[in-house]
Formats: C-alpha cells, structure tokens, sequence
C-alpha cells in the first residue's frame, strides 16, 4: 500500500468516525432539548389548569352561597324594570307580530358574612328576565276584536343566570380582594390539583410551590421552596376585575434535570455503547492499515536485505566457476582447489541463512526439538567467542571476557545457546563502523546468572529498542546496505531465552553502542 493511498483511507476513516459521533451527539443534544420543552410546556399547561380550576372552584361556592341568601330573601330593597316593544306587519300572510321583552332588576342588601371582608353589608342583583311574542291576523286588528285570540303566543319567563353570574362576578373580585391569600385557598388543594394534572403528563417528581404577591412571598407555600427566577415556572392566579393581577402561582423542580435527563438516558446509553463499537472497530481497523503497512515496509526491506545477502556469495561462486573453466586456471591444481573452497564457503554462508529463517519458522509452529543438560555458561560464551574472533581480528577489534560469576550452572541446549551468544556478538560486530570493541560480562544476582554484552558501535535509537527483538525487524535504512543481515537474528535470540525460561532486554544510546543483558536461572 502506497503511502499516499494510506493516508486517504485513514483520512476517510478519520471523517467518517467524527461523522457518526457528531450526528449521534447532535441527535442526543436536540432529544435532550425536546424532552425540556415538552417538560415546560406540560408544567405549565398544569399550572394554568391549577390556576383556572381553584379560580372557578372559588366563584363557584360563593355564587352557590349567594343563590341560596338571595332565594331566602323573599321581597327587594329596590326594583327596575327595563322594556323593550316593538311590532311588524307582514302583509304576504296578513298578520302583525307582537314582540315583548322585559328585564326585572331586584337589588337586595345581603349581610357580608359569607365574604368575610369586615363590612356589614352588600348590594346584590337579582336578574329576571321575561319575553313574549304574539301573532295576530290583521282582520281582527282592523275589527277592534280586543279579546280574539292570537294566531301564535310564546312567552318565557326566568332567571337570567348567565347574567347574574357576571354581575356578582364583577362584585366577588373586588370585594375577593381585600380577602388575604391564605384565607381564598390551602396548600392542601394546590398540591392535590397540582399533582393530579402532572401526573396525567408522566411527570412523577418532587416539587416546590408558592403564591407570591408582587414578588413578595405569602403564606401560601410549601416548605423547601426557593426563588429561582431560571428554574421556576409562574402563572397569574385570582385576576381583578381588570383581569389585572398581584399574585402568581410558582413551582420549581429541584430534579428537573435529572428527571429529563432519565427520559434519554436509554437511548444515550445504546448510541454511547453502538458508538464505542465505532471506535473501537475503527481503532482495530487502523492499527491493523498501520499494521499492514509497517508488515509491507518490514517484507520490503526482508527482501531487499535477502536479495543483497544472496546476491553476493552467488556472484563470487559465478566468478568462481568462470575462473576454473580458464584454461590456465584449471590445469593448477592449487588454484582450482582455492576457488572450490571459495565456492564452498560461500555456500555454507547461503545454506546459513536459509537455516536461519527455517530455524525461526519452526520455533514459531513449536517444531524445533530443543533438548536441554547442565552446562556451564563461562564454556559457552568462550566456544561463541572462537567463533567470531577471527572476524573481529580482521578487523583489528577486540573482544575483552570478564567473566567474574561464581556460579555458572544453567540447563541450556549447548548448540542453540552457543549460537544466542553469536548473534548477539555478531550483531556487535556488525553494528560496529569501526573497530569492533566488546566487552562480555558475567555475574550472580540471586539465583540467576546475568550475561551481559557492551560494544561501542553505533547504538540504536528508543523506538528501535522497543522492537528490535521483533521479527525480520531492523532499524528503516531503504535500499541501504551497509549493515549485512535480514531481521531474523535477534528475534531468534529472544526465542530461544524464553524456552530457557530466562529474560533479554537491551541498553543502548544512539552513537555509544548497545548493551545487551541476558538473565538466566542457575540449577544447583
């Protein structure tokens, strides 16, 4: 995968995740939002019901107390009577309609004691209205017939109610006003009216109320209220005459927000959880793009590395092979014996590395057969030096032994051992551009022994550290070859430490040289 296609997916990806999550936010915001205004608009369509119903629930019994004194009260203080008379001559039918209405005002003094207002008396109206409606023939108009009967007659006569209702009402709010708040309605009859409408809308929470007069509290409230112009609902309660008003009706809901909160917490909790799924696919599905692409960079360099490693010990065998078909080569035995051995070498060095990424394999499938006696570490380290002391001899370096360990007892393969113990020196050498210079040392930490191998060569960086022990992994160079090798060495290192249930870590500074600490358990 190119760098630049990489990049677009995770940049797609990227704004696709931030996509989702926005719009599940922004979805949860306005539920949120719409859950708060349905709330509001619920509380208040109950308080303006609480506010009517105790209102009306006032008029009511006073008017009732009214009907009743005024029934009593058998002759009026005063009367007014009040016509209206008119009539109409149809001349299609020959008839002449009649119309009469009257309105009987009876003004009674009443005694005041049902208002409870401190005065002695008041001027009440009774209201009854009469109409009548009569159709006679013109013939008997004309005759003079006083006494004929009517074509047609209707009359009604009754209480005006309606009216009645409307004049007390004007006198029952002024006189109301003078009456105190706590004497026109109970706490009692706010909260049973108050919680029997809220209920009806779900809203089963606790609650604070109060009747204030011009922002003043009255006596008139329940008793954890408290004034919160933001958080309190108010409605006007008991209007003048005037429909001007002095009082109002106020609730508050201390766990409002929790309470519209509870109405989308299940469905904030699915759009979190389905969201961290989100998340957590598309974290997996980058580290895996990541994944991938330092895999492809890994093989890349494997191969390059491979390639290099093959291609010259098959150039120096093709050399090889060129220069015994010579004439006057391959008649001199000595020579033709050199560029054998030459061909032989060189393809021990081919044959090692394939052992080496077949050695790897099987130690990853658990193939390798590792079987494992008592040795002595100090003998180990001394047949891996042999190993690569000409090497380092050709190189004009050095490799200093301070094997200063009492105990050295360790149940280990000798072969694969003896070979953790070359690759880490070889390793050394390798990373060595000058003259490698190495020191080996040994000492007893408990039961455990501990090797520790220090060159002086270019070191590695922290990030390198963390990985170098990964497999076909090596410091990024590109096409850069002027370090020899595939990756593969000090992840077997590491592979074969563990299956002798010991630990391998590293210490290294770019530019100073590494430090490679091996801990193993010592047997009795």
């Amino acid at each position: 995968m190119s760098k630049k296609l990489f990049f677009v997916l995770v940049l797609l990806m990227s704004l696709s995740l931030v996509g989702i999550i926005f719009v599940q936010a922004r979805y949860i915001s306005d539920s949120v939002k719409n859950e708060e205004e349905q709330f509001n608009f619920n509380v208040k369509k109950a308080l303006s019901y609480v506010s009517q119903d105790i209102e009306q629930r006032e008029l009511n019994t006073y008017f009732k107390k009214f009907q009743r004194l005024v029934d009593q009260k058998k002759e009026a203080d005063t009367v007014a009577i009040t016509q209206l008379f008119f009539n109409q001559q149809n001349e299609s039918t020959n008839e002449t309609l009649f119309y009469r209405s009257g309105i009987l005002e009876e003004n009674y003094k009443l005694s005041s004691s049902i208002f409870d207002i401190g005065l002695d008396s008041i001027n009440i109206k009774r209201i009854i209205s009469k109409s009548e409606t009569k159709v006679y023939s013109n013939k008997s108009i004309l005759e003079n017939k006083v006494n004929v009967n009517p074509v047609l007659s209707i009359s009604k006569i009754g209480r005006f109610n309606e009216a009645e209702k409307q004049s007390f009402e004007e006198a029952f709010k002024v006189l109301t006003s003078r009456t105190p708040i706590y004497k026109r309605v109970k706490n009692e009859d706010i909260k049973r009216l108050l919680t029997k409408k809220l209920h009806e809308d779900n809203i089963d929470i606790d609650y604070e109320f109060a009747i204030y007069s011009n922002d003043l509290a009255t006596k008139v409230q329940s008793d954890g209220f408290e004034l919160k112009d933001d958080k309190t609902f108010s409605v006007p309660i008991f209007q003048n005459e005037n429909s001007q008003n002095n009082f109002r009706l106020l609730v508050n809901f201390p766990q409002r927000k929790q309470f519209i909160m509870s109405s989308v917490i299940g469905m904030t909790i699915l759009s979190i959880i389905f969201t961290s799924i989100i998340i957590v696919a598309y974290t997996s599905a980058l580290l895996q793009l990541i994944k991938q692409r330092k895999i492809s960079e890994i093989k890349t360099d494997f191969i390059n590395n491979m390639t290099h490693e093959f291609k010259t010990p098959i150039a120096t065998i093709n050399l090889a092979l060129d220069a015994i078909k010579n004439p006057k080569v391959i008649d001199d035995r000595e020579k033709v014996m050199r560029y054998l051995n030459m061909i032989k070498d060189e393809n021990k060095r081919m044959h090692a590395h394939v052992e080496n990424v077949l050695r790897i394999s099987k130690l990853e499938k658990n193939e390798l057969n590792i079987s494992k006696d008592r040795v002595k570490l100090h003998d180990l380290i001394e047949d891996a030096v042999t190993h690569v002391a000409l090497i380092v001899e050709d190189r004009q370096g050095f490799i200093n032994l301070h094997l200063d360990a009492d105990k050295t007892s360790v149940l280990a393969s000798d072969t694969h051992f003896t070979n953790v113990i070359v690759n880490i020196l070889d390793n050394a050498i390798k990373y060595s551009p000058d003259a490698p210079k190495i020191d080996v040392y040994t000492e007893n930490v408990g039961n455990n022994i501990l090797l520790k191998i220090k060159d002086q060569g270019s070191g590695m960086s922290k990030a390198a550290q963390k990985r170098v022990f990964e497999k076909f992994y090596r410091e990024h160079t590109g096409n850069i070859h002027n370090v020899k090798g595939h990756g593969l060495g000090l992840a077997y290192v590491k592979r074969i430490v563990d299956d002798h249930q010991g630990h391998i870590s590293v210490e290294s500074e770019k530019g100073k040289g590494s430090t490679f600490i091996v801990k193993l358990p010592l047997i009795s």
